[in-house]
């Protein structure tokens, strides 16, 4: 089954429970990614089980109701596959990559870890100090926690701005009651999707996913509130820190509006080093080494992210320099860099395209966010069909409803008060 607008390579089905098996066909490449996406991250979790979805990512590694840890490693790697996950703010993500022949055996393998987790109680316990080590690094690491500050300086208490990680307060107290009741809720068919794509058979995929998930909850689809945007300016000092690193940037439209201006946007600003982001921060004004500039898309919400690292001396500058920049492009876009964008953008997608496992996870997070997939030549389109207007009204509407600024490291002294007059000095403010 190829639905209307897909590209003909994939293949999408829906089992009766809803889970949804997704296949897309390279026949180039003699291997294949496999991986089980579930609607459920950091923003589908309340303040006091903040980190859970994390900690269950972990724990579904340490044995099932059939193999241990150890066997859960050797099958997989008697394969020469890998299998690892991922927590982020909307989804999880279990996968293994490995040869193309392994793909439907991969397909149950993950099925037996999403599936039949048995949730030690002593791997538990082990694995908690593993986790509070890697809170520990995220707490050390002073960008991390500028975007953990930018988070809420957008969004405040919204669950969206939530640590991925959490807090370590609730690392240290989560139990196995806990983990089990947040996947008994969480992980229904409704919100399942198996993926699968490489040298693969799509008919093959869809039995053996029948045969992991189809007796599995229907349950419903997971949604989130309205994600309204504050704006805020947030700085904390941290010790050993010889840098200061800012986050500025706002809200856009999330991937459910299936709006590329806003990507076309930062790339304009600051793809690739002949952008005006890095050509006057980096090149004519030697004010960082580092910038760069996103447009991160989630389905509830998306943030235009500007990112730098600099000297704490030069902050104000760098500071000044970025918020003119923003200005300058709510004037006016440059036809020189629109077009610049265009073809950078369309070159990410389409290196993007010949990585299996990246345009997976694109086609999943896609059809969570809109319930479609959009074939490659549609969203090329869409991008080339991106004005300059439509690219000036984007940085507009940014700095009209208020900049958000995060500074974390090496941060002067009333660097929150700096922040808000260099601003002002330029008619700016937060939101």
């Amino acid at each position: 089954m190829h639905p209307k607008g897909h590209d003909t390579d994939t293949t999408l089905a829906t089992l009766p429970n809803g889970v949804r098996v997704l296949s897309i066909h390279v026949p180039h490449v003699d291997s294949a990614s496999v991986a089980v996406f579930v609607k459920s991250g950091s923003a589908h979790e309340s303040r006091a089980l903040n980190g859970v979805s994390h900690v269950i990512e972990h724990m579904l590694f340490k044995g099932t109701a059939t193999r241990d840890a150890r066997r859960i490693n050797l099958d997989a790697e008697r394969l020469g596959a890998e299998v690892n996950a991922h927590t982020d703010k909307d989804h999880t993500a279990f996968y293994m990559h490995g040869l193309a022949e392994h793909a439907v055996s991969f397909v149950g393998m993950l099925g037996d870890i999403v599936r039949h987790a048995s949730f030690p109680a002593h791997e538990l316990e082990r694995e908690r100090q593993v986790l509070l080590h890697e809170c520990t690094e995220d707490e050390d690491d002073p960008l991390s926690t500028a975007f953990k500050l930018f988070d809420k300086a957008c969004f405040g208490t919204h669950p969206v701005a939530q640590s991925v990680i959490g807090t370590r307060r609730n690392i240290e107290r989560f139990t196995r009651d806990d983990l089990v009741g947040h996947v008994q809720r969480q992980y229904s068919g409704a919100n399942i999707v198996v993926g699968a794509a490489g040298r693969v058979d799509a008919e093959a995929v869809v039995r053996a996913a029948e045969a992991a998930f189809g007796d599995m909850a229907a349950g419903s689809p997971h949604t989130l509130p309205p994600v309204p945007y504050l704006g805020d300016i947030a700085s904390k000092r941290e010790a050993g820190s010889s840098q200061v690193h800012l986050v500025l940037g706002g809200a856009i439209p999330s991937l459910a509006h299936d709006d590329p201006a806003a990507l076309v946007a930062a790339a304009v600003l600051g793809e690739g080093m002949s952008s005006p982001l890095l050509d006057r921060v980096r090149e004519q004004r030697g004010l960082a080494y580092y910038t760069a500039c996103s447009a991160d898309l989630l389905e509830c919400c998306g943030q235009f992210v500007v990112e730098a690292s600099t000297a704490p001396e030069q902050l104000d500058e760098l500071l000044r320099e970025v918020l003119q920049l923003l200005a300058e492009q709510a004037a006016s876009v440059d036809p020189q860099d629109l077009d610049r964008a265009r073809h950078q953008l369309a070159v990410r997608r389409l290196r993007a395209h010949e990585r299996p496992y990246r345009r997976l996870e694109d086609a999943v997070l896609e059809l969570y966010a809109r319930g479609a997939i959009r074939s490659r030549a549609d969203w090329l389109a869409s991008v080339q069909a991106v004005s300059a207007e439509r690219v000036r009204q984007t940085f507009a509407a940014l700095l009209a409803a208020g900049v958000s600024v995060a500074v974390a490291g090496a941060v002067p002294r009333a660097a929150s008060e700096r922040v808000r007059a260099v601003m002002a000095s330029l008619g700016l403010r937060a939101g």
